[in-house]
């Protein structure tokens, strides 16, 4: 299992958003930039980056969200705003090496098979879910999809991950979650990855068991710090014990 550490960014900082409230806003004195170099130099093969500015429209994290990209040292997942062709091949451009998409693929679903066909392995399908629904805008509009319908709406198309996101595991915990989790892993062949669930690392062992989830990413529980990343890296991928040889 792959863990994402993650990088959330509002007006430059890195942040915590509880509920993608982006009022109540947990702010991280930490350089974004030298985080970034620090889940690499930890030995994560992918990080995560929301640009949460981006949701909203305004773009002026862009230099630094290069920045990561350029500096990190391990390739870049990049979600925020993405509902428009040019702007996700621009970001392809600048290095990004996947791109997550949620309300445009519910807004335009062609267009993002489309790019899913044409750029292999770097398009992302978002899955948020809200009381059975997937939510777009920043979670702030219901969508008429179940989490269900909207994946397989896209059966067949090439995405490089799934993103499924509890929001209520934020109110109700983790464990509600899991079996949502679990449940679309074994639905579909893309591989899912499992976003709002990890604040401990009981929990990251709980979703490597499964076995049918791909990935995690954390975020939260990295800047407070109730995971180490090394020990949550350890947790996704133990080493293979050591069998007696037999004569």
């Amino acid at each position: 299992m792959i863990i994402y550490p993650t990088i959330e960014i509002q007006n430059g900082r890195c942040v915590s958003l509880p509920r993608g409230n982006m009022s109540e806003a947990a702010i991280w004195h930490v350089d974004p930039v030298e985080k970034a170099k620090e889940f690499a130099h930890a030995g994560a093969e992918w990080m995560h980056v929301t640009d949460f500015d981006a949701v909203t429209g305004k773009f002026d994290n862009r230099d630094l969200v290069v920045r990561i990209i350029r500096e990190a040292g391990i390739p870049v997942q990049l979600g925020g705003g993405f509902r428009s062709r040019d702007r996700i091949e621009e970001w392809i451009d600048l290095g990004a090496g996947r791109i997550v998409v949620g309300t445009l693929a519910a807004q335009n679903p062609h267009l993002v098979k489309e790019l899913a066909e044409r750029h292999v392995d770097q398009i992302v399908l978002a899955v948020d879910v809200w009381q059975g629904h997937v939510m777009i805008e920043g979670w702030k509009a219901q969508s008429a999809y179940t989490a269900e319908g909207f994946i397989n709406a896209f059966k067949g198309t090439p995405f490089a991950a799934i993103i499924v996101t509890d929001i209520a595991a934020d109110i109700e915990g983790a464990d509600a979650s899991l079996g949502m989790v679990e449940a679309i892993a074994r639905s579909t062949k893309v591989p899912v990855i499992a976003s709002g669930i990890v604040r401990t690392i009981d929990d990251i062992s709980r979703l490597r068991l499964l076995g049918d989830v791909s990935g995690a990413i954390v975020g939260r529980a990295l800047f407070n710090r109730t995971i180490d990343l090394a020990e949550a890296l350890r947790e996704a991928r133990p080493a293979r014990q050591k069998v007696a040889d037999f004569l």
